[in-house]
């Protein structure tokens, strides 16, 4: 196998794996996911977009998709026989999540906190703790954008705290795609981990500001961690300041491109349209990017490439160093 999985990827006919994430919400990492979806479509690929953005789904505002299909996503939860139940409290005491407490011998259980780890009825001794489905989510199926892509969506319950099951959901569907991209949630916690973990290459979108270095740092930590070879994008790279760009540089990190404002896009995106539709320069920055991102995946740096052999990249457009070094 090759430095960054990739290699074999398409010998093995599976589909490659792109994820889109971003230290921060705000920097254009869907409008990023949606504009090379389908560019990626147009040019052939079949293409799979699954938005697990589940707390804030909005891909579906750029791409149209025709739904063709809905079921709920549910997780297990326990519920207590009072009637087999001796209150030893063996099902409290292992629960991590606090998702079971005893008042007295009478064990109370909290289904938002569950973790549906299912220890509880491991360890009750008499059989009192079965599990029930509980709804915490829902998906959507269909096909979306002017290229008909496969486009898979799903979107957590309001008031529901655990989002990771709706995410697993989401990346367990099936499909024929040649190309899974993945819009992750904004963030370095849990739900991304859950989304980008499996990637075959992840892309970082983030903006030349000082919020945006600081949060584009937290995710280099965080996919570092993970393994996964990664490129950046700067979105807006006409405003803010050089600091992304040299940090990039030091760190020896692949810029896959840099994209400039520009009012025609934001015109666009308000109407919700994607901008390779809207404004044709930018389908053919989009088609660049689009094969930048595929030599990256095809040719990225092996685990600690980014010290020595990076050294030689210019800010903005350092050559190595996709993975880096485990040091979060």
């Amino acid at each position: 196998m090759s430095a960054d999985g990739t290699g074999d990827v398409r010998a093995a006919g599976r589909p490659l794996t792109i994820a889109v994430a971003s230290g921060k919400g705000g920097t254009g990492k869907t409008t990023v996911s949606t504009n090379l979806a389908e560019t990626a479509a147009v040019s052939g690929m079949r293409v799979q977009l699954l938005d697990t953005d589940v707390e804030e789904p909005n891909c579906h505002i750029f791409v149209s998709p025709r739904v063709e299909s809905r079921r709920a996503v549910t997780t297990q939860v326990p519920a207590v026989d009072d009637a087999t139940c001796i209150g030893c409290g063996a099902c409290a005491e292992i629960c991590q999540y606090s998702a079971i407490a005893m008042a007295g011998s009478l064990p109370i259980i909290f289904p938002d906190l569950c973790h549906s780890c299912t220890g509880c009825a491991l360890v009750c001794p008499t059989g009192a703790i079965t599990l029930r489905d509980r709804e915490i989510g829902m998906l959507k199926r269909g096909r979306g954008g002017a290229a008909g892509f496969a486009f898979t969506e799903g979107s957590l319950n309001v008031g529901e705290s655990v989002s990771s099951p709706v995410i697993h959901a989401v990346k367990a569907e099936r499909g024929e795609a040649e190309l899974k991209l993945i819009d992750a949630p904004p963030g370095t916690a849990c739900p991304v981990v859950e989304a980008t973990e499996g990637a075959d290459y992840i892309i970082l979108v983030t903006e030349p500001t000082p919020f945006g270095l600081n949060d584009l740092e937290l995710a280099v930590e965080m996919v570092r961690k993970l393994g996964i070879p990664f490129g950046v994008v700067i979105n807006r790279a006409d405003v803010g300041n050089a600091g992304v760009r040299d940090f990039c540089g030091r760190e020896g990190i692949r810029v896959l491109t840099e994209i400039n404002d520009d009012r025609r896009v934001a015109e666009a995106y308000s109407r919700g349209e994607l901008a390779v539709d809207a404004v044709p320069e930018f389908r053919l920055r989009y088609e660049a990017l689009f094969a930048e991102v595929l030599d990256a995946a095809g040719a990225g740096g092996a685990p600690g490439a980014a010290g020595a052999e990076a050294a030689g990249g210019t800010a903005g457009r350092a050559t190595h160093g996709s993975r880096g070094s485990d040091t979060l």
